[in-house]
């Protein structure tokens, strides 16, 4: 068995079901002024008692898409689009913005369109706004603040590292606190090592 890696090249498209298409339309294309890439009708299609469903694409930039499916007949699911808090908005599409301008026009012209949106928030080399679809899934547009450093990275990488020994998969009783006095363990035995 071979231990090459292939080589994934960005995302393709993230898919989510609609209950309004109309809405969703309007929404990506004619507010957020995403075009219109592809789009699939389906009929009698999969396994028995699939419904029949249109899926359609809108380009989300640097040859990524979004993407809807339409499943005709079916009734809502609102459990599929999360709970409002910090599981619903787990699950996200993010895009990119490439100046505080125009994340500030981009949060101007959602307010435009009646879009309840938030203040932009700061997290570490990233600014955020934060808003819904009409289907209610969580949307954000983001602008890296500054370049991430090899500090950055090297850091992030004993983050994970730490998390990993600590929760582990299985439920834990450890804390964040635990898991930051691991971390500081691996950087204190890398310290030593360098000297």
């Amino acid at each position: 068995m071979s231990d090459t890696i292939p080589a994934l090249h960005g995302v393709h498209h993230t898919a989510f079901p609609t209950w309004k298409p109309k809405s969703t339309v309007a929404f990506y294309r004619d507010i957020l002024g995403l075009k219109v890439r592809h789009a699939i009708t389906a009929k009698g299609w999969g396994p028995e008692k699939h419904p029949d469903f249109l899926h359609f694409f809108f380009d989300a930039g640097n040859g990524s898409t979004i993407a809807f499916f339409y499943y005709i007949g079916t009734e809502p699911r609102p459990d599929l689009t999360g709970p409002r808090g910090y599981l619903g908005t787990a699950r996200h599409t993010a895009w990119t913005a490439n100046s505080p301008e125009e994340l500030q026009a981009w949060r101007a012209r959602l307010k435009q369109h009646g879009v309840a949106v938030s203040d932009e928030i700061e997290h570490e080399t990233i600014r955020s706004i934060y808003f819904r679809d009409p289907n209610g899934y969580p949307l954000e547009i983001t602008l890296q603040s500054r370049p991430l450093e090899p500090a950055d990275i090297r850091d992030a990488e004993l983050t994970l590292d730490a998390m990993c020994e600590t929760f582990g998969d299985h439920e834990s009783k450890a804390t964040i606190e635990d898991m930051w006095r691991r971390k500081g363990a691996m950087v204190r035995q890398i310290m030593a090592e360098a000297r």
